[in-house]
């Protein structure tokens, strides 16, 4: 039956991490599948035992499973003398495995003196001489069991890099969430100084030393507040999400010019204007624009909407912002577009929340959290799981801080060697590793012992950040992002997403 978004504002909230089954493949089977091909999750919907306290009081985990620590930020050492660990662990990515090695590309998300341990200016690796002990990224060597061989800096004199994505041909692509033109000024710790470039850019990190780095912005894939990016394994696509508001953020897709060869160098293999960046349009019955997601809800589980994509007119957001160069109602906003990973066959798509008068439409429906999944061939996005919302959420401290029942705020998210999902939480109180069956039931695998606070400002506050599986399924990395920490968690795996 045809719904027009009326009916779809009348669909009902009830329950808590609602999903519906059979509309997803697994990543084992999307490989094999053709692209028409209807699946159900992985079996991965075992219940993972209740959580265990650490007597380090760090991770709380199942029986069965342990954590090792893999850097620490200002107690780490950077190799070739470059100093401490930097702060802030964000994005993190696995780039490559073998041999009984691992590498793996993380993202440190800090504005200038954000703190003691910002990410130092090595050469070779700095994009803007005046983001000074700022953001960037790390590159992590270690054995297959997780444990660290080496650390160093991969880029530098960046802002707030979030998350990112990692390339089929093995580098991570790392992303600003932040919009500064070149001459604006930052203060911090008693310190001053003059940004001397654009920031809000893509930028590509390799595997490599850092003197064999390449610190220059990817354009073509745009400027504007960047979360996370998935590559489409056929190098046609790349789909990327924003966190903004006023508006709200869009999500894109950049589409790779016919000549365009994709691979390692990418912001010298691109001219700044290369192939087109365009916003999505989620599509009703009535063919009009879904004007943002908050409009669904739990009643439109499961549905496939059809997506069009709409051309941006000005990609490097000269004068406008890209997300204010489109009128209300052109295009599908979201609250929070966060995480972004893809499993082959479509990219999983969260937004974190919805709430608070000035986030939404005056007729929308706030929830808790979504994810989402388009099919890159179909050319459809599906709601897979919902969180309602809850009103203490919005009240600061009002959940316990020990809620492993009460889930809210998935932001980063990583799709396991089983084809389920890991989702990072960055909600109210209690923070959280999920795994999340898409169209299954969602389970607490670890809760962040050292956040007791809120997201009001309490310095106990952390959030997880950055989950990634090692290619063979025997550890999740996954971060701490205040105090600085990646960890690595061995245990199981298999017997509860297998």
């Amino acid at each position: 039956m045809a719904i027009n978004r009326r009916q779809i504002l009348t669909g009902g909230t009830a329950g808590v991490g609602l999903a519906v089954a059979g509309v997803l493949p697994s990543l084992a089977e999307s490989t094999a599948a053709s692209a028409h091909d209807s699946h159900g999750p992985s079996s991965g919907g075992t219940p993972f035992p209740p959580l265990v306290d650490d007597p380090n009081g760090i991770l709380a985990l199942p029986t069965g499973f342990s954590y090792k620590i893999v850097t620490r930020e200002g107690v780490t050492d950077l190799s070739f003398g470059q100093g401490k660990t930097p702060a802030f662990h964000d994005g993190t990515g696995v780039v490559a495995s073998g041999g009984n090695k691992l590498t793996v590309i993380q993202n440190h998300e800090m504005t200038p003196h954000m703190s003691t341990f910002g990410v130092p200016h090595i050469a070779g690796t700095v994009y803007d001489p005046g983001a000074v002990n700022a953001s960037g990224c790390t590159v992590i060597t270690m054995d297959g069991n997780g444990r660290p061989t080496a650390e160093w800096v991969g880029i530098s004199g960046t802002v707030r890099n979030c998350a990112g994505g990692v390339t089929p041909w093995g580098t991570w692509l790392t992303c600003e969430e932040t919009f500064i033109n070149a001459g604006a000024t930052w203060s911090a710790a008693g310190q001053t100084g003059t940004y001397e470039k654009n920031h809000g850019y893509v930028f590509e990190v390799s595997q490599g030393s850092s003197s064999h780095q390449l610190p220059k912005p990817v354009k073509a894939l745009g400027r504007f507040e960047h979360e996370a990016l998935a590559v489409e394994p056929n190098l046609k696509h790349v789909y990327l999400s924003e966190d903004s508001s006023g508006p709200n953020g869009l999500f894109y897709r950049w589409t790779a010019p016919h000549d365009a060869h994709l691979g390692l160098g990418l912001a010298d293999r691109l001219s700044d204007t290369a192939g087109t960046l365009e916003a999505m349009q989620i599509r009703l019955d009535d063919g009009s624009v879904l004007p943002d997601v908050a409009y669904l809800t739990s009643a439109q589980l499961g549905r496939p909407f059809k997506v069009t994509w709409t051309a941006v007119p000005d990609r490097d957001a000269v004068s406008t912002p890209i997300r204010k160069q489109f009128a209300d109602g052109t295009v599908t906003r979201g609250k929070k577009f966060e995480g972004v990973w893809s499993n082959g066959k479509g990219c999983y798509i969260v937004n974190s929340f919805a709430f608070g008068a000035s986030d939404l439409p005056a007729d929308a429906t706030k929830h808790d959290g979504m994810v989402w999944f388009y099919d890159y061939s179909d050319q459809t996005i599906t709601l897979v799981t919902y969180f309602p919302h809850n009103p203490l959420a919005e009240t600061e401290g009002a959940y316990p801080p020990y809620a492993d029942l009460t889930f809210d705020g998935p932001d980063n998210v990583t799709v396991t060697p089983w084809g389920t999902l890991v989702l990072a939480e960055d909600g109210v109180r209690a923070s959280h590793v999920l795994s999340s069956v898409p169209g299954g039931p969602t389970y607490a695998i670890a809760r962040n012992m050292l956040s007791n606070g809120t997201s009001g400002g309490a310095a106990t506050y952390s959030e997880f950040t950055g989950p990634t599986f090692s290619p063979d399924g025997r550890i999740l990395f996954v971060n701490i992002q205040a105090p600085g920490i990646t960890l690595a968690i061995s245990g199981p795996w298999h017997k509860y997403l297998g």
